[in-house]
């Protein structure tokens, strides 16, 4: 006979901020982040990735 001990439990994480990033470019293609005193760039690509650059 072979005993298994119960699976871990696992705690609800945490959910986490959804943006959509057609909403920070407000349709356009680009829109800018800051994060203290450092501006970043979202670029939304022809092919639909992201960029993020300083």
């Amino acid at each position: 006979m072979t005993f298994h001990s119960a699976p871990p439990k696992h705690t609800a994480i945490e959910k986490l901020p959804i943006y959509s990033a057609r909403d920070l470019t407000e349709g356009g293609d680009l829109a800018q982040i800051v994060l203290d005193d450092q501006t970043y760039t979202l670029r939304i690509t022809r092919a639909g990735k992201l960029i993020l650059t300083k």
